[in-house]
């Protein structure tokens, strides 16, 4: 992945542009070593494009500068309900000669016009999950996700969802230092699952028991050892019933997925940055085996633990 291009019309919401440059438009920092992109933005009418916030944007390229992107990012824009057939198109065409697409929010709806995504798994932002469904009968329309990658189409929910959505990408392509090192730079959490809920039931628990976040950052510090419902709440002083409860509505998912997932991203790390054998990485990181660390490593990344390590490991041994 090379060139990167994001599509922007009239009523571009700023929030859904900014968080595309901010992943893919970095210049280089030698204290990241980070990739570099040819980074175009994009409009089917060049020149002045209306904003929603009381400020305009000047776009001098057209849409026939992305015609050789890698990945196109279609930013979201307010009157979503009329998507471009132009942009449609250029998606369509992308699509067929093998680049990826990723639509921020809103911008599903020009994937829905474009026919990407009849038959496909995808989502928008919560509020617009329904007239997606109708606008776009064909698509499985998921109410419930931070975002979806359907083969080479990813579709994102709202804001800061973009952000996971792009992060997700970044570390497919680039593996999980690169996208840490960017979400560092970034100041954002490394990795939320794309399963994740797109908005927490309560906010703030009605009750007097402090948050979970110490308890959090003990699993991340702590992996291997036995993170069942019934140690985490017995750690918590809750019963077991009462800590699941609690611990969806404040992370959005459950103990065990939120645990999977980090023991995932911690794999992955010693992956790269290690040549320890499987059997010693899941151990470490608390699945126990090489089979199950398999199992969980393959159904959520794609690929198997060995296929992972050729693509990003980068040969240095542990310090």
């Amino acid at each position: 992945m090379h060139k990167v291009a994001v599509v922007v019309e009239d009523g571009v919401e700023p929030f859904g542009l900014g968080a595309m440059c901010e992943v893919w438009a970095e210049p280089y920092h030698p204290e990241d070593d980070n990739p570099v992109f040819d980074f175009v933005v994009v409009t089917p009418r060049p020149g002045r494009i209306r904003g929603v916030s009381g400020f305009d944007l000047h776009v001098e390229a057209g849409l026939d500068a992305a015609e050789d992107a890698d990945l196109i990012c279609v930013a979201p824009k307010r009157e979503f309900l009329d998507p471009s057939p132009e942009v449609a198109e250029l998606v369509r065409r992308a699509h067929e000669r093998g680049g990826h697409i990723f639509a921020h929010c809103t911008a599903a709806f020009v994937l829905a016009e474009s026919g990407l995504l009849d038959g496909r798994r995808c989502t928008t932002h919560w509020r617009h999950v329904e007239v997606l469904a109708d606008a776009c009968p064909a698509a499985t329309v998921d109410p419930n996700v931070l975002y979806v990658q359907d083969g080479r189409i990813v579709t994102g929910a709202g804001s800061a969802a973009g952000l996971d959505a792009a992060l997700h990408l970044m570390r497919q392509q680039f593996g999980a230092k690169v996208a840490a090192s960017a979400a560092r730079r970034m100041v954002v959490p490394p990795h939320r699952d794309g399963g994740q809920a797109q908005f927490i039931a309560r906010a703030v628990p009605d009750c007097t028991a402090e948050t979970l976040g110490p308890l959090l950052t003990w699993i991340l510090e702590n992996l291997a050892e036995d993170l069942s419902v019934d140690t985490l709440a017995h750690r918590s002083h809750m019963s077991a019933r009462t800590f699941a409860r609690r611990f969806r509505d404040e992370t959005g998912t459950t103990p065990h997925s939120w645990v999977t997932a980090q023991r995932l991203v911690a794999a992955e790390e010693l992956l790269e940055l290690t040549d320890q054998p499987v059997e010693w990485i899941a151990g470490e990181v608390g699945f126990g085996n090489a089979a199950t660390l398999r199992h969980h490593f393959t159904r959520s990344r794609g690929v198997n633990p060995q296929q992972y390590r050729r693509v990003f490991n980068s040969g240095a041994m542990p310090a």
